[in-house]
């Protein structure tokens, strides 16, 4: 119980200290006009209460993604609790809080924008490419999961294709309505129960009589049934994306920062969500290792139930939070997964109007927009399961380097501590590439790719290639600076 209660504190800790120091750095301008007042054109430009996008945007960046991938990362062990804790602040709100100010100080721009303005026109392609394919593999994803689910709580001839029907046309409506609509009103109830949830859990184990089995006592040692196959590095740190730090986050700042209504702000909605994340998938690690009675019994849980984290996390509520714990169980992973694919198909509107010049005020201009991803997300939900999640992962990850890499490119063009993200940017890189090279399919499985030692390596040549051209890159742009 100690350890979780320090990991808490510490977390809430990082987000007045280490907050306040980023927040420092960037520089925020309250009395700078954002966006939201000089280009509102009533559909995405819109400004909105604080409290409504801080909502908005932890949900956006939450789903289930900090539930799922926390189950499934913290049978690697205690080490899961420390890469939640140091990644979140030190990694993940950094990636967002920044990335997300960029967007605010540029009119609201999308990612690959961002990405192209400071690394240059090549990478811009290659940022929107892997942008386009991580968001509609989001879309894809988060309609056949509900979509399945649902299908089994009605009747027979409401099947998963009806539903997935159903779900895509309310994805139509959120992706074409004006944002302070549909998202501005639902979206902060189900963040706020998403919040609450993981609360009503915390607050059973803390005063239900339970026994947290953390392990530090033991050692950090991996506690993964596949062993020496699954290392914590780089496997772990994949496994828990979305509780720690996530490429899939900077896609949908822009999106919130149109709506702001002042700079002071960005810390609450952009560090503050993150922080919030991993404050969630603190708390479902805990509770998954205290319901099942340990590392070894969830990883013994998640076999017999198909390494579904959803059946756990309902029987987990409903166990603990009785009737109305049933019902935020299925918010959770329904609800959840939905309004994740919603706003990634809303953020990849935004993308491709903004990489094209296609105004957005105009309804028909937005549909003609839309249809596409529609068609090509629809495509996406028949491939296999399995496979669809390994490449969005893979592709989540490496966004994040990419967005890493341009704020770090900002902060020094304008001559700001370049550090925060830069540190940051160089463990990703290492991590992501050791991935791939590893697991390139996301399977730990023996002889799929490089034996782990040479993974290792080439990671660490990766991020020292990277480190070198951005030194590269500065003495350039101090030398012209000077000559000016």
């Amino acid at each position: 119980m100690i350890p979780l209660l320090i990991a808490l504190v510490v977390l809430i800790a990082g987000y007045f200290i280490y907050g306040s120091f980023v927040e420092k750095i960037f520089n925020t301008d309250p009395s700078r006009p954002t966006p939201a007042s000089t280009m509102a054109d009533g559909i995405d430009y819109i400004a909105m209460p604080t409290w409504k996008v801080y909502l908005i945007q932890f949900l956006n960046i939450a789903g289930v993604g900090p539930i799922f991938g926390a189950i499934m990362g913290v049978m690697y062990g205690p080490a899961s609790f420390l890469w939640i804790v140091l990644g979140t602040i030190f990694a993940g709100a950094v990636h967002d809080f920044i990335s997300g100010m960029i967007s605010l100080r540029l009119g609201g721009k999308s990612l690959p924008e961002i990405v192209g303005s400071e690394l240059g026109k090549k990478i811009k392609v290659i940022m929107s490419i892997f942008t386009c394919v991580l968001l509609v593999m989001v879309i894809a994803v988060f309609v056949r999961t509900p979509a399945n689910l649902l299908a089994t709580l009605t009747p027979d001839h409401l099947n998963a294709t009806f539903w997935a029907v159903c779900i895509f046309l309310y994805y139509i409506l959120a992706t074409l309505l004006p944002v302070d609509k549909l998202i501005g009103n639902l979206y902060p109830l189900f963040g706020f129960a998403l919040l609450f949830m993981a609360i009503g859990i915390m607050g059973y184990m803390l005063f239900g009589g339970v026994t947290i089995p953390d392990g530090f006592s033991e050692g950090l040692f991996n506690r993964h049934p596949a062993g020496e196959a699954a290392p914590i590095f780089p496997m772990m740190c994949i496994s828990i994306a979305c509780g720690a730090i996530s490429g899939f986050h900077a896609t949908q700042s822009p999106m919130m920062a149109r709506c702001l209504n002042n700079e002071k702000h960005g810390r609450k909605v952009f560090y503050g969500a993150m922080i919030s994340e991993g404050i969630v998938a603190l708390i479902w690690a805990a509770a998954a290792i205290t319901f099942t009675g340990g590392y070894d019994k969830l990883a013994g849980y998640m076999t017999d139930h198909g390494q579904d984290a959803g059946i756990l996390v309902h029987e987990v509520c409903v166990k603990w939070l009785g009737t109305f714990g049933g019902v935020l169980a299925i918010l959770g992973v329904i609800a959840a997964p939905i309004t994740t694919g919603d706003t990634a198909m809303r953020s990849l509107r935004l993308i491709i109007a903004d990489a094209v010049g296609i105004s957005q005020k105009q309804f028909i201009k937005r549909l003609l927009v839309t249809l596409p991803i529609v068609a090509i997300s629809y495509v996406l939900i028949n491939i296999n399961f399995d496979v669809l999640w390994r490449y969005f992962a893979w592709c989540n990850q490496t966004l994040s380097i990419f967005t890493l890499w341009a704020c770090s490119v900002y902060l020094a063009r304008y001559r700001k501590s370049y550090l925060i993200t830069m540190i940051p940017a160089i463990f990703m890189t290492a991590l992501c590439v050791t991935f791939i090279c590893y697991a390139p399919l996301g399977s730990y499985k023996e002889g799929v790719g490089i034996p782990l030692l040479y993974s290792e390596w080439v990671g660490i040549i990766a991020a020292c290639v990277c480190t070198l051209l951005f030194y590269k890159w500065k003495r350039m742009a101090d030398t012209v600076a000077q000559k000016l």
